[in-house]
């Protein structure tokens, strides 16, 4: 096993990204009301923060165009995107009115909400913290839902799935955590 160790700095900002690469993550669309109509953003920083009271957080680029719409969105919908919807990963993640072709109606206060995902997030924005780069809005979830697709994951720039099987340490709730 080859071990490349580096220091993240300017010079190393491919390799850093590189190396975030190797994390499997989810992928999400993110959505909100803006003043010009619905506008959405494709989005792998999100995470759960708290069960009581539900709150999750994403992290949306600063430098993004669509950054200000987001910032100031009271409600935004967060989408886990099913392992048939790389189409509308590839859609939000090179345009914010994507919404040609995709399934979708208006939820909470005007917030698209797109179909056939994993499970949706309806939240407000509840706080906003500095992250670098990148800004970390917090939303209380007021509405969730489950669908019965497995999630879409990203893993090294590339789409795919997961689908997950039973195993003598998962049976007992052992296994990795």
């Amino acid at each position: 096993m080859t071990d490349t160790r580096f220091t993240p700095g300017p010079g190393t900002a491919r390799d850093f990204r590189d190396a975030l690469g190797r994390f499997a993550t989810g992928v999400t669309v993110v959505t909100t009301r803006a003043e010009f109509g619905p506008l959405g953003m494709t989005v792998n920083s999100f995470a759960s923060v708290s069960l009581d009271p539900p709150l999750v957080l994403w992290s949306p680029s600063k430098s993004s165009r669509r950054f200000p719409a987001f910032a100031a969105a009271e409600h935004y919908a967060i989408h886990i995107l099913s392992e048939l919807q790389s189409g509308v990963a590839r859609a939000f993640a090179s345009r914010g009115h994507g919404f040609e072709g995709i399934d979708w109606r208006e939820g909470t206060a005007g917030t698209p909400l797109i179909a056939d995902c994993a499970a949706r997030f309806e939240c407000r924005q509840t706080a906003r913290h500095d992250g670098g780069d990148h800004e970390i809005l917090v939303g209380e979830v007021l509405r969730a839902g489950i669908g019965d697709l497995p999630p879409l994951l990203f893993l090294g720039g590339a789409y795919g799935t997961f689908h997950p099987h039973q195993s003598a340490d998962s049976a007992d709730g052992g296994g990795a955590t």
